[in-house]
């Protein structure tokens, strides 16, 4: 097929949102690294003040301050794509004793789907 199908692109990113989940469940951001285009930015709220940057913030957090969590469960809640964009949103629970909803905006370059740009929301803990 030259031109792929909304299932085949669904599960291609699909792919790549489970390449950023695996890399947080097991704390390593080399695992995550492939779902992201270099230029990519990152961003949340703490406390009230904007935080983040370039995706390089969030490899430092995975690497340094996460821990491996088997626990860690994850849920695609939502992935709309139009042609070459598209925005999905992934609950986590149990990672490295948190709670997030990322919401994530890919493009597809060059045939391949990455992530460029992250917003989550940490939720409060129980």
């Amino acid at each position: 097929m030259s031109n792929p199908t909304y299932v085949q692109e669904y599960n291609a990113i699909v792919n790549v949102l489970n390449q950023y989940n695996e890399g947080g469940a097991k704390a390593d951001s080399a695992l995550m690294k492939p779902a992201f285009n270099e230029s990519a930015t990152m961003f949340g709220v703490d406390g009230d003040k904007l935080v983040g940057g370039a995706i390089e913030n969030l490899y430092d957090v995975i690497d340094n301050s996460f821990r491996p969590s088997p626990e860690a469960n994850a849920a695609i809640v939502r992935i709309d794509i139009v042609g070459t964009a598209a925005s999905a949103r992934v609950d986590t629970d149990n990672v490295s004793g948190f709670r997030f909803t990322d919401f994530f905006n890919l493009l597809k370059v060059q045939g391949r789907w990455t992530i460029v740009s992250k917003i989550y929301h940490t939720h409060p803990s129980a």
